[in-house]
């Protein structure tokens, strides 16, 4: 709970609604490169190249990096999500909302827990906080004007990881 916590005032303490898409310190270089090295370190543990993503447009996602499921032990891809607001990511089995969280899928025996560990370890060494998926999908509550294309009401996900 007091984790779950710590995320969420990390969250709202990110949101700055004079800057929507981007932090104000943001420096397009160095996401770059940082996104590039942890793709490759990913793709390291995993001994396969990675798929990745990185034209994600009118979003405050910079990224995405694959795991393909041949590499997993269960056959099912890992997703990680990078933020343009760094340090925020967010990992996945097979794609966001294919589970209910990691535990769902770890559950449904579609996600290993030494195959989800090596995606947090990396993401950390590189300086990421790894946010759950559970606490993404709460209802969005902070300062910043949304153009959500969604349905419902947005979410945190909405703010830092989809498109406006």
């Amino acid at each position: 709970m007091e984790r779950d916590a710590n995320l969420m005032e990390l969250l709202h303490r990110l949101d700055d609604p004079d800057c929507p898409e981007t932090p104000a310190d943001y420096n397009a270089a160095d996401a770059a490169a940082s996104f590039s090295r942890l793709a490759v370190q990913v793709g390291s543990r995993f001994s396969t190249p990675c798929g990745i993503d990185r034209d994600i447009q009118d979003s405050a996602q910079y990224g995405r990096i694959e795991v393909p499921g041949e590499a997993t032990v269960c056959g099912t891809r890992i997703v990680a999500l990078v933020s343009k607001f760094k340090p925020l990511a967010m990992v996945a089995a097979d794609n966001p909302g294919a589970f209910l969280g990691t535990d769902e899928a770890q559950a449904e025996g579609e996600l290993d827990a030494n195959d989800l560990e090596k995606v947090e370890q990396v993401l950390a060494e590189s300086g990421y906080i790894t946010i759950p998926e559970e606490l993404l999908e709460r209802s969005y509550g902070g300062p910043t004007l949304l153009r959500f294309h969604g349905s419902g009401e947005p979410s945190w996900w909405d703010r830092f990881f989809g498109s406006f």
